[in-house]
């Protein structure tokens, strides 16, 4: 019979890491199963117990509920999970916990799981990743402005080693470990965060002959294989390289049991390594216009505000050493006078909706949907609509994005230090011809960070197209409000690199050849 895995997902978001080991598909069957995924901030709760509940009804009934399909297009409210399937909505609330790991009912929970995954599966994997605000660089940024800051009394450099107190009680075969790239330069007690962590891992199985070797993934000529790591960034992992479109670089640890770990030796996997960009990642979806927050929002007031922009531009930029600049911003002006977006809004499928033989689109387009979801724009002040023209307009001629200095005085904000370098790249636009920046939770709030690289939008990113960006499938619906929705797929995993980690994971501890898929 062929292995079977219970998965544990720590820390789990609104699901990324999981749904890429869940949605793996090996010779018609699916390898990983999730027996508990934790989470303790509500709306992301929600999120990862609908996608539970999806799984466990397409996994029952071998298609889509139609009720889903009607509430993803906004057709109709959300429905009574529980009414439609009782024994699918059961599973996903079993699965998906609202918990806060380092409490009694999450250890209970927890102990709970681990006893039914060890008689239900062959083996088990842990995966997750602790928050990560603690060893960002910006997080650490903000604590350092803190008043009586202590780093030492901060709960979230510690909180690693809950996942590791689920790793001792698990014993599983693997365990998969994601933080941001700040970990490893990350102090406390003056002591590298990395080290801590490292030394905890290998003294797991001390005295009782099941300890982890720590793997690190390489990529070599178009494949993916886990090997020893000879340094600490030789655990970072790249997103881009394994075709996601964005350039999101984490450590990534990958544990063996040591009584399995010769089996890992000479496995790999091929990656899907094609470059990818955002224009790739937004292929299909409707073009939007952002609104006007303070002030009359109509399309014939914005139309209005992003051409006086469009021609102020033109006009500042005439005489100019780049005079094509002003060429640039007067098309834009004359193309949205002509044909440009009216709607905040758009769910409406294109006729080649997937229908694509592109690995990337297969991933991220559904073919039983009936629209996009959460795909609308917020409202921007007009003075910024100005700003984020430049910014895009910029950097489609350039190929960077422009920093606070190349922006001209009329469009200084009216801010101190704009000046000063510290808000140096206080406006960034995605460029489309190449992954995008590092989404983060930021993006929740507003947008000046991930700014729509086509100059007839000028606007940022709807929560779509940055869940794109982070290869969500177009089925994922995040719950909660906007700025809720925002954070949760900044703080994911991208579920495209983690199938692929997962197919990695399968191969390295099941199979003697190589995986070709």
């Amino acid at each position: 019979m062929p292995t079977t895995f219970g998965i544990v997902d720590l820390f789990a978001g609104p699901g990324g890491l999981g749904e890429g080991f869940a949605s793996l598909e090996i010779g018609g069957r699916y390898p990983f199963h999730i027996g508990i995924s934790v989470e303790k901030e509500a709306s992301a709760h929600r999120t990862l117990t609908l996608r539970a509940f999806l799984r466990a009804y397409r996994a029952n009934h071998g298609h889509t509920p139609e009720a889903f399909i009607d509430f993803h297009a906004g057709l109709s409210e959300e429905p009574d999970w529980q009414s439609l399937d009782a024994a699918s909505w059961e599973q996903a609330t079993t699965e998906a916990r609202c918990l806060e790991l380092g409490t009694k009912q999450a250890s209970h929970a927890i102990d709970s799981a681990i006893d039914d995954l060890r008689q239900s599966f062959d083996d088990t994997i842990l995966i997750g990743g602790p928050p990560c605000q603690a060893y960002s660089l910006v997080g650490r940024a903000r604590a350092k402005g803190k008043v009586g800051y202590v780093p030492e009394d901060d709960a979230r450099h510690y909180l690693f080693r809950e996942y590791i107190d689920v790793l001792d009680r698990l014993r599983p075969a693997a365990f998969v470990m994601e933080n941001v790239k700040g970990m490893l330069s990350s102090t406390v007690e003056s002591r590298m965060v990395f080290e801590m962590l490292m030394e905890d891992l290998a003294s797991l199985g001390t005295g009782r002959g099941q300890r982890y070797d720590m793997r690190a993934i390489r990529i070599a000529d178009g494949r993916a294989s886990l090997v020893s790591a000879a340094q600490p960034s030789d655990f970072i992992v790249r997103a881009d390289e394994f075709g996601v479109p964005q350039r999101r670089h984490r450590v990534i640890i990958v544990g063996i049991r040591s009584d399995i770990a010769n089996r890992v030796q000479g496995k790999s996997i091929a990656i899907s390594g094609s470059r990818r960009s955002v224009s790739d990642a937004f292929s299909g979806l409707p073009r939007l216009r952002s609104g006007i927050s303070r002030g009359l929002d109509s399309p014939i007031a914005w139309t209005g505000e992003v051409i006086d922009a469009a021609k102020l531009l033109a006009e500042i930029f005439k005489n100019r050493d780049d005079r094509t600049l002003r060429d640039d911003f007067l098309n834009v002006a004359r193309g949205i006078k002509g044909v440009g977006p009216i709607a905040r809004s758009g769910s409406r499928l294109p006729e080649n909706y997937g229908t694509s033989n592109d690995d990337l689109m297969r991933w991220l387009e559904r073919p039983d949907l009936r629209a996009f979801a959460q795909h609308e724009t917020r409202a921007h002040m007009a003075s910024d609509l100005g700003r984020y023209l430049f910014a895009s307009v910029f950097g489609a001629k350039h190929q960077y994005s422009p920093k606070a200095s190349d922006f001209p005085l009329a469009l200084s904000p009216e801010h101190k230090n704009w000046h000063s370098g510290i808000f140096n790249d206080r406006f960034r636009v995605q460029l489309a011809n190449e992954p995008s920046t590092t989404v983060t939770s930021h993006i929740s709030k507003d947008g000046h960070y991930f700014i729509h690289p086509d100059p007839m939008q000028c606007r940022s990113l709807t929560v779509r197209e940055a869940a794109r960006l982070q290869s969500f499938p177009d089925d994922y619906l995040f719950l909660g409000n906007r700025t809720q929705q925002y954070v949760q797929v900044g703080n994911a995993v991208p579920p495209f690199l983690a199938r692929q980690i997962a197919s990695l994971i399968h191969i390295s501890l099941t199979n003697s050849g190589t995986q070709d898929d």
